[in-house]
């Protein structure tokens, strides 16, 4: 019969491996072994009497006190001692015999326990047979470690995909933050080039079941082949872009439409912004949230601060910009304006000021459309930036020049100086593209050189920045398409997204 080690559920795992020990017969120590039968050990040689009782099981365990043990020493207890403390040594490995196992915690009662087992004459054969044999009683299941018990199990996009198909079924095991990927390593030691204009389709992402609002490459250049997506849908997922176009993770923190998504600058964690009123920093691998914030009202956007990344801003339905740091959980600042909501927000360059963007509309809204404010002090730096009366759903700033653009309803992009006093560079107008009230997004290449911008009618725009020439329109989705995000490292390689739930990779 097999041998039962019952484990309360413990906060380690050294305590459990270290439970059973018998290179001591000390009896203050504590033992953990049951039995419902009496143990007559001489028959295996361990001890000269056979009427010597080591452990005797009384009545149902679950009746008394964990730590009530009951033995039954021999009157000639003290000689049998110095026996057991000299064969010690011999059988100081006889606890490995058995697996830790775990009762289940809504069981009310214990299941009578078996008796323990008989050593054979060839210790060293009975080991490694009783490991061989070993079986665990129906109705009992194995210890699982602390750690394992509190991860939390996360989503996986395809049920159709078998357990080896698709990543992170397996707690413990990194599936989502691989290494490098084979398309992408090449790129890493070389010098990048020119970016170029990506053309034909490389990959479908289907799986979300609502709009996609923004989709984000990580920017970590060895991990730059994942590819984040926020959808209406309540969800947001990390995708392989770059190769096999698969579902790494569906992740459900949010009980509402998840407006806004970006990767911290480590790459290990996400930042999302709900219309539930919430702000969550969520980990990659394990799904679990490192923190949530409760803003009081729908999140449109959250931005990471470039110097410090544990704080962030986010606006959205409310007059009120609220920075969170995350190593507190506390709302350090407010940045309060005359406005019915916050639509963008763009860190420019050090992350000492900022800009907003309103939904404004008024004759006299141009104090209000675009507003850059000073992050320490919280004061209003500039309210006279974007005379025209338009909102602008969507900002991004160059990766190298000091000058951001502004999406704008009026089907057109407008670029502005980062430096005060904030000038709009009339000369620089990329037009071509629709917006129509969607919150179509707008970025830049790696190297600053080609501006992409979705569009109303489906199509992804490709302009030249500095002289605002249309490179090439590319007809890539029949609902409106909302956010084109060009790669960080592959050249020519771009993502889109649109109204219907679609995502695209081009090359």
């Amino acid at each position: 019969m097999s041998s039962l080690v019952a484990y309360e559920d413990s906060g380690s795992e050294d305590e459990s491996s270290a439970s059973v020990q018998t290179g001591s017969c000390d009896p203050s120590q504590d033992v953990v072994l049951y039995s419902n039968s009496k143990v007559t050990p001489s028959a295996q040689g361990l001890y000269p009497d056979p009427d010597w009782t080591l452990l005797e099981h009384h009545g149902n365990i679950s009746e008394r006190s964990s730590s009530s043990l009951h033995l039954h020493p021999h009157p000639h207890f003290d000689q049998r001692m110095t026996y057991c403390s000299s064969r010690a040594a011999q059988y100081k490995h006889f606890g490995d015999t058995a697996a830790p196992l775990s009762l289940p915690a809504t069981q009310e009662k214990m299941a009578p326990l078996h008796s323990l087992p008989h050593m054979p004459q060839s210790f060293g054969d009975g080991l490694n047979q009783a490991k061989r044999h070993h079986s665990v009683p129906s109705g009992i299941r194995p210890y699982v470690p602390k750690r394992q018990r509190l991860a939390t199990s996360v989503e996986t996009c395809d049920p159709k995909l078998s357990a080896e198909q698709v990543p992170g079924n397996r707690a413990g095991e990194s599936q989502v933050l691989l290494d490098v990927s084979a398309r992408v390593k090449p790129y890493l030691t070389q010098k990048p080039d020119a970016a170029g204009i990506p053309r034909r389709l490389l990959m479908r992402l289907g799986g979300h079941q609502g709009p996609v609002n923004t989709v984000q490459w990580c920017p970590v250049p060895h991990l730059s082949h994942l590819l984040l997506s926020a959808s209406m849908d309540r969800t947001f997922k990390v995708w392989d872009g770059a190769e096999s176009g698969r579902c790494l993770r569906v992740y459900t923190c949010h009980s509402g439409a998840v407006r806004d998504a970006c990767w911290t600058p480590c790459g290990r964690h996400l930042l999302t912004g709900s219309f539930d009123n919430t702000t969550v920093i969520t980990d990659v691998e394990t799904g679990q949230q490192k923190v949530k914030f409760d803003n009081q009202f729908k999140v449109m956007c959250a931005v990471l601060h470039p110097s410090s990344p544990d704080v962030f801003l986010c606006g959205g339905h409310s007059s009120v910009v609220k920075a969170w740091d995350s190593r507190s959980s506390k709302m350090v600042k407010t940045y309060k304006a005359g406005i019915q909501q916050t639509l963008d927000i763009l860190f420019l360059r050090g992350g000492l000021d900022f800009i907003t963007t309103s939904d404004c509309v008024s004759r006299d809204s141009a104090d209000r459309t675009l507003i850059a404010w000073d992050y320490q002090t919280a004061a209003k730096l500039s309210n006279q930036i974007y005379h025209e009366r338009y909102t602008c759903p969507s900002l991004a700033l160059h990766p190298l020049e000091d000058s951001f653009v502004a999406q704008t309803n009026g089907n057109y992009m407008a670029a502005f100086s980062s430096q005060q006093p904030y000038r709009m560079n009339k000369r620089r107008r990329y037009e071509g593209h629709k917006v129509e009230g969607y919150a179509v997004q707008c970025g830049f290449s790696q190297d600053g050189t080609i501006l992409a911008s979705g569009s109303a009618t489906g199509c992804a725009h490709f302009y030249d920045y500095h002289n605002a020439r249309a490179l090439h329109t590319l007809r890539a989705h029949s609902q409106p398409c909302l956010c084109v995000s060009q790669h960080p490292v592959l050249p020519a390689t771009a993502a889109t997204c649109d109204w219907a739930g679609e995502i695209k990779v081009w090359h």
